[in-house]
C-alpha cells in the first residue's frame, strides 16, 4: 500500500465532460483527492454523481478532460449495482480483494459484521446480499483510494454505525455517495456538489452543505434578477437615448446583445419533485390497540407480550437490526398478520396505504400510469381535484412520454419515486412506509420530510436512515435491550430513544466486531471472568471521561487532516508538512489506544449488566 502521506495528490479529474443521448451530463466537472480525504459527492438523482465516480475509477471514459492517478496508488470501487457474475460463492468473490497487505482476520471481521455466509451462492442471492458481498470485497484490502456508491443501502442501523467507525479508522482517501445524511455528516470533511453538470466544492463536511447550497442558490437567483433588470435598463437607454450619442449607442447595442446571450445561457437549478398534499379522511381517535400480542416462528420468539395504543396523529418509527421482526410487528399491528395470542383492534374508518420495502406492487410489465391509477384509467384525484397521470408523474420528475412506458424501463431511483408517487396518490389516514428513503436523493428527502410533517393522519415508519426517522418520529418502537422478543415504546425521536435506552438497537451484537479495527486489537473479556469482578472506581471514571477525550483527539486529528489536504502545502512549507504528518500519526496512535481501553471497559460493563 502506498504511504498515505507520500504525496499530496492521489487522484485528480479536471474539465470532465460527458454527453449521453445528446444532452450534456457533465460540462466541466473537477475532483481532487488528497491523502486521507473524506469527500461527500452530492447532487440530485441523474446529476452525474455515479458517472463521475465511475470516471474516477477508470470504468467510464469521458468525452473530454484529464484524469491523473498516482502511479503507485491502488483504487477500490463499490458500484451501486455490483456485478458478481463469474463467481460461485461469497468467499470466492470477497477473496479477490485479498493481497499481501490484507489483515489476516479481515475476512472473518467483514463477513461477520455484514452478516455474509461464506458459502452464500451468488447466483441465488438477493440484491441486498450482493451489495454486502461487494462492500466486503472493497474493504478487505487496504487501498489508497476508496470510491463508494451508496454503501449504506440494504444495511441496518448497527451495520451502518459499524461501517462508519471502520471507514474512519482507515488511512486512505474516500469519496462517498449516499442519501444517509447522518452517515455523511459523521464521515466527511469536504463536500463536492454536482449541479447542472459542473462541480462546486465546499471545504467542510456534509453537515455544512445544505445551508451553503441554499445560500449559493439564493445568491444565484439574485444575480439572475439583477441581470434581467440591467437588460431592461439598457433597452430603455438605447430606445430613448439622444441622437448625439449614436456612436456610444452602437457600443451599448453590442453589450446588450452579450447580456441577452448570458441570460439565455444561464441554466436554472434542476427541477425538484413537487409533492401534493395527501387526501386524508378522518379516522377514529384510537387507531390501533394491541393487547399482549405474541408471535413466534418455531422456537424463535419475534414478539412477546407486546401492548400498545396508537392514537390519531401519532408518528411512530420502528427501528432495529435486520431480522429483528420490524416488518412482522408492523404486519401484526395493521391486521395483515394474525398474532399467536393476544388481540389487535383496529379503529373505525381506517384507510390504510402502504409502501413496501421491496416495491413489490410495481410489476415490471405495468405502465407507469397503471402504477398510479391502479389500472382504473388515466386520471387520479389529488387534493380534491382530478389530474391526468402524465401531469401527476411530471411532479415526480417523469417526462410526459414516460406515462405509457413499462416499469421495467426505470432505474432504481425512478422506481423509488414511482412507488412513493403511487402511495401518495391514494386517500389515507394511516400511512405505513417501509424504507421510503431508499434511492431518493437528498433534496427529495427534504421535501418528503416536509410532506410527512404536515400529514394529518397517523404514520408508521420503518427506516434505517437515522436522520430521517429522528426528524419525523414522535415516538420509537424497538427491541428491549435485555429481553429477546420484547418490544418497547420510547417517547421522542431516534436520538431521544438512544438516550433513554442507553445504546442503539443491535449495538451489542456489533460491539466486538466494531472493536476489531485494522490497526488495533481489542482484548476480549469473557462473561465468566467479568461476572467475578466489578468495575473499579478508576474504570468507572475512565468510562465517563474517555468519550470526551476521544472526541477531542478526533477533532485534533481532523484538523491535522484538513491541513494535509492542502495540495500545495508540501511545496510551500515542507517542514510544516512533515511536522503535521508526525503529529497526526501520534494522535491517531493515542486515539487507537483510548478507543481500545474504552471498548474493553464497555464490553465488561455490558457483561456485568447482562447477569
Amino acid at each position: 500500500m502506498l504511504c498515505a502521506y507520500m504525496t499530496s495528490l492521489l487522484l485528480s479529474l479536471s474539465g470532465t465532460k460527458l454527453t449521453f443521448g445528446g444532452a450534456p451530463l457533465l460540462r466541466g466537472a473537477d475532483l481532487d483527492l488528497g491523502a486521507n480525504a473524506r469527500i461527500a459527492l452530492v447532487g440530485r438523482n441523474g446529476s452525474g454523481k455515479s458517472t463521475l465516480l465511475k470516471i474516477a475509477a477508470g470504468v467510464v471514459e469521458p468525452d473530454e478532460g484529464e484524469r491523473f492517478v498516482h502511479p503507485r496508488a491502488t483504487i477500490r470501487y463499490l458500484a451501486q449495482e455490483p456485478d458478481l457474475s463469474g463467481f460461485e460463492t461469497a468467499e470466492n468473490y470477497i477473496s479477490t480483494g485479498l493481497d499481501h497487505g490484507s489483515d489476516a482476520h479481515a475476512l472473518e471481521i467483514l463477513t461477520g459484521a455484514l452478516k455474509i455466509p461464506l458459502d452464500l451462492k451468488l447466483r441465488d442471492c438477493s440484491g441486498g446480499e450482493a451489495r454486502r458481498v461487494a462492500i466486503a470485497a472493497a474493504l478487505i484490502s487496504k487501498p489508497d483510494i476508496l470510491l463508494l456508491d451508496e454503501p449504506t443501502n440494504h444495511l441496518d442501523m448497527p451495520a451502518i454505525a459499524w461501517l462508519e467507525n471502520y471507514l474512519k479508522s482507515l488511512s486512505c482517501a474516500i469519496v462517498v455517495i449516499s442519501h444517509d445524511r447522518r452517515f455523511l455528516e459523521n464521515l466527511t470533511t469536504k463536500t463536492v456538489w454536482i449541479d447542472r453538470g459542473e462541480t462546486r466544492s465546499l471545504n467542510r463536511g456534509f453537515a455544512y452543505f445544505e445551508a451553503w447550497r441554499d445560500k449559493t442558490l439564493e445568491e444565484e437567483e439574485a444575480a439572475h434578477h439583477k441581470l434581467g433588470r440591467k437588460i431592461v435598463a439598457e433597452e430603455h437607454w438605447i430606445r430613448y437615448g439622444v441622437t448625439a450619442r449614436r456612436k456610444r449607442n452602437m457600443r451599448r447595442v453590442g453589450e446588450l446583445k452579450e447580456l441577452r446571450t448570458k441570460l439565455r445561457e444561464a441554466r436554472n437549478p434542476q427541477e425538484r419533485v413537487r409533492f401534493s398534499s395527501v387526501d386524508v379522511g378522518t379516522s377514529g381517535k384510537r387507531v390501533i390497540v394491541a393487547d399482549t400480542i405474541c408471535k413466534s416462528y418455531g422456537d424463535n420468539n419475534i414478539v412477546v407480550d407486546f401492548s400498545v395504543e396508537i392514537t390519531r396523529g401519532d408518528r411512530i418509527g420502528f427501528v432495529g437490526p435486520n431480522g429483528a421482526g420490524k416488518t412482522t410487528l408492523l404486519n401484526l399491528l395493521t391486521g395483515a398478520l394474525k398474532p399467536d395470542s393476544g388481540s389487535i383492534k383496529l379503529g373505525t374508518n381506517l384507510e390504510i396505504v402502504s409502501l413496501d420495502q421491496r416495491r413489490d406492487s410495481l410489476k415490471p410489465e405495468m405502465r407507469l400510469a397503471d402504477a398510479i391509477a391502479d389500472e382504473r384509467g388515466d386520471w387520479v384525484t389529488i387534493g380534491g381535484a382530478k389530474k391526468h397521470v402524465a401531469s401527476y408523474l411530471q411532479d415526480f420528475l417523469f417526462a410526459p412520454e414516460q406515462w405509457r412506458a413499462p416499469v421495467s424501463s426505470l432505474s432504481g431511483g425512478e422506481r423509488g419515486r414511482l412507488a412513493l408517487a403511487a402511495a401518495l396518490a391514494k386517500s389515507s389516514n394511516l400511512l405505513v412506509l417501509d424504507e421510503p428513503t431508499n434511492d431518493l436523493d437528498l433534496e427529495t428527502l427534504d421535501l418528503l420530510e416536509e410532506l410527512l410533517a404536515s400529514y394529518e393522519g397517523t404514520l408508521l415508519l420503518v427506516s434505517h436512515d437515522r436522520s430521517f426517522i429522528d426528524r419525523i418520529a414522535t415516538s420509537i418502537i424497538t427491541l428491549d435491550p435485555k429481553e429477546h422478543g420484547k418490544w418497547r415504546r420510547y417517547a421522542g425521536g431516534y436520538d431521544d430513544m438512544i438516550a433513554q435506552r442507553g445504546s442503539a438497537p443491535g449495538s451489542k451484537q456489533y460491539l466486538s466486531i466494531a472493536a476489531a479495527k485494522p490497526k488495533a486489537k481489542v482484548k476480549r473479556i469473557s462473561t465468566s471472568s467479568a461476572s467475578k469482578s466489578k468495575l473499579s472506581y478508576k474504570e468507572k471514571y475512565a468510562l465517563e471521561t474517555l468519550p470526551d477525550e476521544i472526541d477531542g483527539m478526533q477533532e485534533q486529528a481532523k484538523t491535522f487532516k484538513e491541513t494535509l489536504a492542502d495540495t500545495l502545502l508540501f511545496a510551500r512549507d515542507p517542514a510544516l508538512f512533515h511536522k503535521t504528518v508526525k503529529l497526526l500519526e501520534a494522535i491517531e496512535q493515542k486515539l487507537a489506544t483510548a478507543e481500545e481501553e474504552w471498548l474493553s471497559l464497555e464490553i465488561k460493563r455490558e457483561a456485568l449488566n447482562d447477569q
